[in-house]
């Protein structure tokens, strides 16, 4: 492997429904401030089927190519397939960098890649960049946590190319969009090995209820293990439909099967950067923390003042949430109503 004769940095644009998502606007914006280091451009992976005419979004979020496979059989994702379509792009145009949500898709397809194209992963990065070397070169550093998030990693990968990491939607932030910006949508066409699709679709049923993605509010109330039961989220739903916001969990309640997963903060949900993020009876485990502590503001209510919560809040009130929650809401409401 000839190292110099791979540069570029590539994003996996995931898409859903023909949907881009959110994630790969993220990761765009991070791609754009590693390629400037590098001096090189920013690729965007596009996959799927009637999704061409997406390119262009990609392409005012920051990519400045974005390499489209549009063919029947990326309709749904299916591993093999998909695994074949991004590894034949990968070995033709040879990136030095490619980044992937780490959604279930992401999780699913990375390290695939990873294992075909004979390179390291580093998975769930929390900070991206390029640093000096002493000898002069320009390094690619991976940030992620390690040991129960006791312990942030660096990792790099200086033998193999791509080097490749997952990050965590609501990790990096989108740039702002440049409306009409130019760019090159170049078309792929994969050359499927159909012997190996072992794997058919045959129903796709949506379990999760949740109609917004908490990951892109600005303002959040969140419950934790205090808020005890469905009822007492009723409490914290009240509240954020005051603030005009929406309601999200720590994993004891999802684990408790009191709501969904698809609203659970932290290192195994999601990591979100609302405004204002009102914490209710969560005690403030590192595996939290991790996914809310970048919130521009942060509200914790809890009876137990040594809760670790508290360290990372700017405001703190310690007593029941049960009590508090709805004086709080019936406050801000006549605040409103002024």
């Amino acid at each position: 492997m000839n190292i110099q004769d791979y540069k570029n940095v590539f994003v996996f644009a995931e898409q859903r429904n023909g949907v881009i998502q959110p994630v790969a606007f993220e990761l765009l914006g991070k791609a754009r401030d590693l390629a400037d280091s590098l001096g090189e451009k920013v690729v965007a992976m596009l996959l799927g089927y009637n999704v061409k005419d997406q390119a262009q979004k990609l392409i005012e979020m920051g990519a400045d190519e974005v390499l489209v496979a549009d063919c029947p059989e990326l309709k749904d994702y299916i591993t093999e397939q998909y695994s074949q379509a991004a590894y034949q792009i990968i070995t033709e145009f040879k990136p030095t960098i490619v980044l992937y949500g780490a959604t279930t898709i992401g999780r699913d397809l990375a390290p695939r890649l990873a294992a075909r194209l004979n390179t390291g992963l580093t998975a769930d990065c929390t900070k991206l960049e390029v640093a000096d070397t002493e000898a002069g070169d320009k390094q690619f550093r991976m940030t992620r946590p390690a040991f129960g998030g006791n312990l942030m990693a660096t990792i790099v990968c200086p033998n193999n190319r791509p080097q490749m990491s997952t990050v965590r939607p609501g990790v990096m932030q989108k740039r702002q969009r440049e409306e009409g910006r130019a760019g090159v949508v170049t078309m792929f066409a994969p050359k499927f090995d159909t012997a190996r699709f072992k794997v058919k679709l045959v129903n796709t049923e949506m379990k999760c209820s949740c109609n917004d993605d908490i990951a892109d509010a600005k303002i959040l109330v969140s419950g934790g293990r205090g808020v005890k039961n469905a009822e007492g989220f009723e409490k914290l739903q009240a509240l954020a439909d005051t603030l005009g916001g929406l309601v999200a969990s720590s994993r004891a309640m999802v684990d408790a099967g009191v709501v969904d997963h698809c609203i659970q903060v932290g290192q195994t949900g999601k990591t979100v950067r609302p405004e204002l993020y009102v914490a209710c009876g969560i005690s403030g485990a590192i595996q939290h923390l991790a996914g809310m502590e970048e919130s521009g503001y942060i509200i914790a209510i809890n009876k137990d003042k040594y809760a670790p919560i508290f360290s990372a809040a700017d405001l703190g009130i310690v007593g029941d949430l049960h009590k508090i929650v709805p004086m709080l809401n019936e406050r801000i409401k006549k605040e409103i109503e002024k």
